[in-house]
């Protein structure tokens, strides 16, 4: 009988998932007979899971899920699902079905976007929105989001009548729809029963580690999406994004660095990024931005050409 729907490949990732699930409560457990030096460290180490689950883990899930099983698949987001503080499905439907579709698109004529985590969504005169604003308003955005679906045991944790967002990203087929919105439900449902163990467990490592370290998280993941298409041309499919070709990056955060290849063909397995690169190699042989960082130290791209300002100055 086959379990991966890829390749046995994905167990790595597995793995991780559940070293992350076990670690989280242990860090939990022993932080009343910890020093500061191993609380600061654990804070860190917190930090640092979330945010390669979102960018890394999770990522690669959202887009080609592990298992041929789908109750096997519904396990692991729910499992991530308390790994990262917030509901895979519904970072499946935002990101795959929103991002990928609009690609960090510019604002249209009434000022918004159609990608709601464009860098473009609040920049002005066609470029960018800063860094800061965007990274830390994101993650305060985000925060707010996560308290709401925490607050929606009222309702079981459905998806509500005011989630208009996920509400229209959801499948139009009668029983994956279901699926999708009862896979959100129950990955809130673990998020609220998660949170209230680790706050049974130590209330004050929940309160002086997990949440400043998942809001730690959440702007370095922002800060990741914003130079995986900073200067990128978003009017150009093969120019939208972001390159690193760090063998020892892309190596350990499989192959996330192949990114405008990722944004050419969303749903190819990462085990198979290069070839896409290889395949299509015509379109990306015009000028593109290719960073010789990863984009969590994007910052550190002094010499980035910026292809936006071009496009930018043209449409005028």
């Amino acid at each position: 009988m086959q379990i991966w729907r890829n390749t046995p490949k994905d167990a790595i990732l597995v793995g991780l998932s559940l070293a992350q699930f076990v670690i989280t409560p242990t860090l939990a457990l022993t932080w009343d007979t910890a020093s500061l030096p191993i609380r600061i460290a654990g804070g860190v180490l917190m930090t640092l899971m979330m945010a390669y689950n979102i960018i890394v883990i999770s990522h690669l899930f959202t887009h080609v899920p592990w298992f041929v099983s789908n109750r096997l698949n519904a396990v692991v987001s729910v499992v991530n699902s308390v790994n990262i503080g917030q509901s895979v499905q519904a970072y499946q439907l935002t990101h795959v079905r929103e991002h990928h579709r609009f690609n960090n698109d510019r604002q249209n004529a009434d000022g918004t976007t159609r990608d709601a985590t464009s860098t473009y969504r609040n920049g002005k005169n066609g470029g960018h929105e800063p860094l800061l604003p965007y990274a830390l308003g994101g993650a305060v955005d985000s925060m707010i989001g996560r308290v709401k679906d925490i607050a929606s045991v009222v309702r079981l944790w459905k998806v509500g009548p005011g989630e208009e967002r996920l509400q229209s990203l959801a499948s139009r087929r009668a029983e994956r729809r279901t699926r999708e919105l009862g896979q959100i439900q129950a990955d809130r449902a673990a998020g609220f029963f998660s949170l209230a163990a680790f706050a049974a467990l130590s209330w004050e490592w929940t309160l002086f580690c997990y949440l400043p370290a998942f809001f730690l998280a959440l702007t370095l993941v922002n800060v990741q999406n914003y130079y995986r298409h900073y200067g990128a041309n978003p009017e150009d499919r093969a120019t939208d994004s972001v390159s690193h070709y760090s063998r020892l990056y892309n190596f350990v955060s499989f192959n996330d660095g192949y990114h405008q290849e990722h944004h050419l063909s969303p749903g190819t397995h990462w085990s198979r990024m290069p070839t896409v690169k290889e395949r299509q190699r015509d379109r990306l042989a015009q000028p593109r931005i290719i960073s010789p960082v990863p984009a969590m130290l994007g910052f550190l791209d002094r010499r980035r050409p910026l292809l936006h300002e071009g496009e930018a100055e043209r449409a005028r």
